[in-house]
């Protein structure tokens, strides 16, 4: 990592003669780096990659909030699975997890605790795959220090908040050949798998255009003291201006369309409205509480904001993010190809193949005949475990059958790279008036050879088990 702070440092120094304004200039340094790495040639093309097989997976979870420990209650139904250790710095997160093990008749996992605990998992010899479910400032640190002490790594959304942190996990994943997963669940939501199935298969023609989103009124949880671990959340919202949550939005699309496996991003632009609500609601606070003072300075990011993506090959993405809004939530989902179009929100879920939407019997049939054959394998079991109706397990599932099976995983390191930068990059197009600004290659190339995601089942032998009530 020298070598690229080294790099940063020379183009710093020498961003004034760019006549940039110097609150940006870290920023377009970063982004002239993210391009020079582009010309590099891939140590390891993990896409299509496949691990050697595990036969038990074992698993270190690190951060037992709102995230992980649903995760841990999910990842107790597989028989394949062990938990084997658990970290946080709250040791009272820790103990709510023990009582989820022991409640299904398993055994307590070791704890790791304190601010530097996560280390130690890390570079425990009993640990098979890490599962990060910490702030977002840390994804990137844990999950490259994960994958240099031989562990793969899955890890929650966004993967990284720097183009530079992006590349660190790509470079470390190709040369470590370990995994690095964003778990981005919304990829394995059933209308969204059911889509890419038949994207695949060609029923809507040629894609030409899709729509994402992140529409979720989190105004008053922002600014809950217990919402999330040391107001973590609010802090993202306060410094940083753009689309801070693309990949729920942007992931299920972005495998409709091939990206990364036959397309890649060339370049996009973004634009925010003001602030309307944050500022307002942080006065309001500091009225009545102190402890808000320190946000009535911030300058927040817009309400809403609007992000279009151009592919090399010609389609258009567009990306939406208002988490402040009272409005319905809606991860939209539009694909639009030359034969038919699919929208998931507003709800109910529907496909139309010229001026209306199909009648009921006739979506029916499409299910029927359109379901993905892991959502026929695992789909009801997903639904009774639970996790956003289910889809957290099929893609706890699917992870663990992968790495059991020495499968390629659905979404590899460059994937978790690509979607986390289009927030980053959103945020270079909204601070330069929403010029266009080009979309880095994490995969140096490979796109153009990639195979797509494969839904099949081939191989998987991963069973449930029947807990204890």
């Amino acid at each position: 990592m020298s070598n690229r702070r080294s790099f940063l440092k020379n183009i710093a120094v020498g961003a004034g003669a760019l006549a940039i304004d110097p609150a940006f200039a870290v920023d377009d340094a970063s982004m002239q780096h993210a391009h020079a790495l582009e010309k590099t040639t891939a140590a390891f093309n993990m896409s299509g990659f496949g691990a050697t097989k595990l036969d038990k997976v074992r698993i270190g979870f690190i951060g037992v909030g709102n995230r992980g420990s649903g995760a841990v209650a999910r990842m107790r139904n597989i028989a394949e699975v062990e938990i084997v250790a658990i970290c946080d710095h709250r040791p009272e997160r820790i103990a709510r997890s023990q009582e989820t093990l022991q409640k299904a008749g398993l055994p307590r996992a070791k704890e790791y605790t304190g601010e530097e605990g996560w280390k130690a998992l890390a570079g425990s010899n009993d640990v098979d795959l890490l599962y990060i479910c910490t702030p977002w400032s840390l994804h990137t640190p844990m999950a490259v220090y994960g994958m240099q002490q031989g562990k793969h790594v899955a890890v929650e959304v966004p993967a990284a908040v720097t183009l530079d942190q992006c590349w660190q996990l790509v470079e470390t994943s190709e040369k470590t050949k370990k995994h690095c997963m964003m778990l981005e669940n919304c990829c394995y939501d059933f209308f969204e798998m059911m889509t890419l199935n038949m994207a695949q298969q060609g029923v809507f023609g040629e894609l030409l255009h899709a729509e994402g989103a992140y529409i979720h009124d989190l105004l008053s949880m922002n600014f809950e003291k217990n919402s999330y671990d040391q107001m973590w959340r609010l802090e993202e919202n306060a410094k940083r201006n753009g689309n801070l949550y693309p990949t729920h939005g942007l992931g299920p699309i972005a495998q409709c369309l091939n990206i990364n496996r036959g397309d890649k991003m060339d370049y996009l632009i973004s634009m925010s409205t003001n602030d309307f609500q944050m500022h307002d609601l942080a006065v309001k606070k500091a009225g009545e509480d102190s402890f808000y003072n320190k946000y009535t300075n911030k300058n927040f990011r817009g309400n809403m904001n609007t992000s279009i993506i151009r592919t090399t090959k010609g389609k258009t993405i567009m990306l939406q993010h208002d988490v402040t809004s009272p409005r319905p939530y809606s991860r939209i989902h539009v694909l639009s190809g030359t034969k038919g179009v699919a929208q998931k929100w507003p709800e109910p879920a529907k496909i139309a193949f010229g001026h209306e939407w199909v009648k009921e019997d006739e979506m029916k049939k499409l299910e029927e005949k359109y379901t993905p054959a892991l959502v026929k394998h695992i789909g009801e079991m997903a639904k009774k475990v639970g996790g956003h109706g289910g889809m957290d397990f099929i893609m706890d599932w699917r992870l663990i059958d992968c790495l059991r099976n020495g499968l390629p995983l659905d979404q590899d390191v460059y994937d978790a790279a690509l979607w986390s930068a289009a927030g980053i990059v959103s945020e270079h197009s909204v601070a330069k008036r929403s010029s266009p600004i080009n979309v880095p290659d994490f995969t140096r190339g490979n796109w153009k050879t990639n195979k797509q995601v494969n839904l099949s089942l081939e191989g998987a032998t991963t069973t449930t088990r029947a807990l204890k009530s």
